[in-house]
């Protein structure tokens, strides 16, 4: 095969091909007769140049650790070659969403019990030293002029997560007894110290991101919050189950691609759901797939399906197995899915969609994506005078905040006054938290008296969703 196709991630400006090699599958939950060294030293030869992993997947940064000291892509390796590491986007994670906090105290998350240090705590600065030290050092220490491309939040759920990430953003004074993750990743993207979390002002990673699965609100959110635009890549679920849940492709997927953030997909077979396992949560091995798609499921076009989603740049697979024979081999047959010129129509997506209902798969990401909601009303209406008796004018501003999207994309939102719709305000992806707002603007006698608000939203297949009538007057 040609060299691979490559997509720009985004504001990291990187190019990075189609399809990149996850951490989990066959890497984390090795089987017997599996080599998991040469499933990542295949994927470096075919030209995959984005790889993904994790600190609670187990022994996956140990395998990635022993293939790149193998494939002198580590500084320790005595024919270590610079130019081709530089070639590599390397990933990993933190569940960790503190940099420092009280002793004794915690943030809990789903994932965060037995993660602790002599403080009582991990890190996410522990966390970033631990995949240094096993991706490309020995176990013990991390060598010099060793990086990782990428560190993401990792499983992003909850608005308090958020929150925690984002503690000392504004300030962050090392005197600070809670220090959220962004900052001090921060310092160890850009060598200070303001943090007091980086003593030794090192460089250990080149951009930061964040994961989620569940929660497209959350996501959104944290994009919201981030108006600096530091955090740079977003890898979320894609498949062509998401409008069967709150759907990320029209909520944060959409955010994310307009904040110009380097979208990543996971879980494009519904981590096996959609063969040969029931849709609860791999944790073993006899949950991982070692088997080109199926025949009511190519996997081909499972993955054309997700590569077509506007925004998304590359796909991240698991996997069970590699073979010298491309029929079987599951990283050739995927990576040669991936090498898709331009995307699939919409008619044609959803002809892939109605496979999944064919073959009983709807419930796939039941255990991972929150179900469906269906179109929201627009959130925090509010209603205020806003009248300038100097310029002869007297206002209602109404304010709100983006509804979240179900199975179709928001269009507009029609602005109600007294039952009337008096104004219609494009939808776009609200990547800060400055409000939507309209501006009823009166004259003369107009102007007495409150008016009751309705602010509707509107999506693209016609649904419809008002927020709660509010009343003001100008």
């Amino acid at each position: 095969m040609a060299q691979p196709i490559r997509r720009r991630l985004g504001r990291t400006e990187r190019m990075v091909t189609t399809l990149g090699l996850g951490g989990q599958a066959s890497l984390q939950w090795t089987g017997e007769g599996i080599d998991a060294i040469a499933i990542i030293e295949k994927a470096h030869r075919l030209g995959i140049n984005y790889m993904d992993s994790s600190n609670v997947y187990g022994p996956s940064q140990q395998n990635f650790g022993q293939a790149f000291r193998r494939l002198g892509l580590s500084p320790a390796a005595a024919n270590y070659d610079a130019r081709a590491r530089a070639e590599l986007f390397v990933a990993t994670k933190t569940h960790v969403r503190t940099a420092r906090c009280p002793e004794g105290k915690r943030f809990r998350t789903n994932w965060s019990d037995g993660m602790t240090d002599g403080s009582g705590v991990a890190t996410c600065v522990d966390d970033l030293r631990r995949s240094l030290r096993l991706m490309f050092g020995d176990g013990q220490g991390y060598p010099e002029g060793a990086y990782v491309d990428s560190i993401q939040f990792h499983n992003i759920n909850t608005m308090d997560e958020v929150d925690m990430l984002f503690e000392g953003f504004d300030d962050p004074s090392p005197e600070r007894p809670w220090m959220g993750a962004l900052a001090a990743m921060l310092d160890l993207r850009d060598g200070t110290n303001r943090t007091g979390c980086n003593p030794r002002k090192e460089k250990l990673v080149r951009h930061i991101g964040m994961s989620g699965h569940w929660n497209s609100p959350a996501l959104m959110y944290a994009i919201q919050r981030d108006y600096h635009r530091v955090i740079d890549t977003l890898l979320v679920t894609v498949n062509a189950s998401d409008g069967k849940y709150l759907a990320h492709r029209h909520n944060a997927i959409a955010a994310a691609a307009a904040a110009d953030m380097g979208v990543v997909g996971m879980k494009v077979f519904a981590d096996a759901a959609y063969y040969h396992k029931a849709p609860v949560f791999s944790n073993a091995v006899e949950h991982v797939y070692y088997q080109v798609g199926s025949a009511a499921l190519p996997s081909r076009e499972l993955i054309r399906h997700a590569l077509s989603m506007e925004g998304v740049c590359t796909l991240i697979t698991g996997i069970g197995h590699v073979d010298e024979d491309p029929a079987k081999c599951q990283l050739s047959a995927n990576l040669e899915a991936a090498q898709l010129a331009s995307p699939l129509s919409e008619d044609q997506m959803a002809a892939v969609e109605a496979r999944i209902v064919a073959a009983g798969k709807e419930g796939a990401n039941v255990y991972f994506q929150r179900p469906a909601i269906g179109l929201t009303p627009p959130r925090h209406v509010g209603v205020e005078a806003d009248s300038s008796p100097a310029l002869g004018r007297a206002a209602v501003r109404v304010s709100w905040d983006c509804a979240y999207a179900g199975a179709a994309a928001i269009d507009h939102y029609a602005v109600l006054r007294d039952n009337q719709e008096i104004a219609r305000v494009p939808h776009r992806p609200q990547i800060s938290l400055a409000r939507f707002h309209y501006d009823d603007v009166f004259k003369g006698d107009a102007a007495t008296g409150a008016h009751a608000y309705i602010v509707r939203a509107v999506d693209k297949a016609g649904n419809t969703a008002d927020s709660p009538s509010m009343s003001a007057a100008p």
